[in-house]
């Protein structure tokens, strides 16, 4: 059956990119070319750019890598559209996923997560994130043109983060099981310990101009396609017995994000520790039990 393309388009250097963070990653050809089911052969011709691509390829690509699948497509813009950030000028993570060393952000960026977490995007003025960033308004507009520029370019920072974590947390994985308990364990750490960002993650969707909203959501639904395409290998490999797998996913993605509701790090439990509590709630949501 021939794959359906989505209406937007591969990048002309989107082989480039594909070999590029697969390097980084550490991800062989081999490797790569298992998880996305295809040969070495069809991936070597993707990474040269002597083979087309659809978008769908590339989505399950991106996956593979924990890598946003928007950093390899472009989507189409008018004369007087232009995107403020590329994700592929966003540093990747390096290290342990476990360990949470902080974000690449410039001072500009700090004092608009203060803004938006304290006020709501809505309420917080260029002033205000000035203000917070201990600049000029003038300042702050040097490096970003509009208050939609630093949700965008936030948004993008906070989700290669995520995805480079659950993609690292599910290789650690020995079998399906392990794999969903870890990939949970990862979500649930990162809305944790990353709280602020996550929390503008959480409530200002709404806030996004459409055409950066169309790349947030995708970049949302790739977290969800990965923890859904482990369970449904837990369930196939692991022995799991469950009616309604997508819902269960889509239960257990949003018991971590509301987590960023409650949860204070302070507290008298710790991130991990709640972590790894979550891990064990979702396996025996999808009906596992330790023999």
């Amino acid at each position: 059956m021939k794959e359906l393309v989505d209406p937007v388009r591969a990048t002309p250097n989107a082989g480039e990119a594909i070999r590029r963070l697969r390097v980084a990653s550490g991800v062989s050809i081999r490797r790569l070319a298992e998880q996305v089911g295809v040969s070495p052969a069809t991936i070597s011709a993707i990474e040269n750019g002597k083979t087309g691509i659809s978008v769908q390829r590339l989505h399950q690509i991106a996956v593979a890598l924990g890598v946003p699948a928007a950093s390899l497509v472009e989507y189409p813009t008018t004369s007087t559209q232009r995107r403020n950030v590329t994700l592929s000028s966003i540093e990747l993570p390096t290290g342990n996923w476990r360990e949470f060393a902080p974000l690449p952000i410039d001072p500009v960026l700090a004092g608009a997560i203060q803004a938006f977490v304290a006020t709501g995007y809505h309420g917080a003025s260029m002033r205000s994130i000035a203000q917070f960033a201990n600049m000029s308004v003038p300042g702050v507009y040097h490096h970003y043109p509009s208050k939609q520029a630093l949700l965008v370019k936030i948004l993008d920072i906070t989700m290669v983060d995520l995805l480079w974590r659950l993609q690292h947390a599910r290789d650690d994985g020995q079998n399906p099981i392990e794999r969903v308990a870890l990939v949970v364990e990862a979500l649930a750490l990162f809305h944790a310990r990353r709280n602020d960002v996550a929390f503008i993650g959480a409530s200002e969707m709404r806030s996004f101009e459409s055409n950066h909203y169309r790349r947030i959501a995708k970049l949302r639904d790739d977290v969800q396609h990965l923890l859904d395409t482990e369970i449904a290998a837990a369930i196939t490999e692991g022995g799991l017995a469950i009616n309604h797998p997508r819902d269960a996913g889509k239960a257990i993605a949003t018991m971590c994000t509301s987590l960023v509701q409650w949860f204070q790090p302070d507290g008298p439990t710790t991130p991990e520790q709640i972590a790894k509590e979550y891990a064990q709630f979702a396996l025996r949501l999808l009906g596992y039990r330790a023999t």
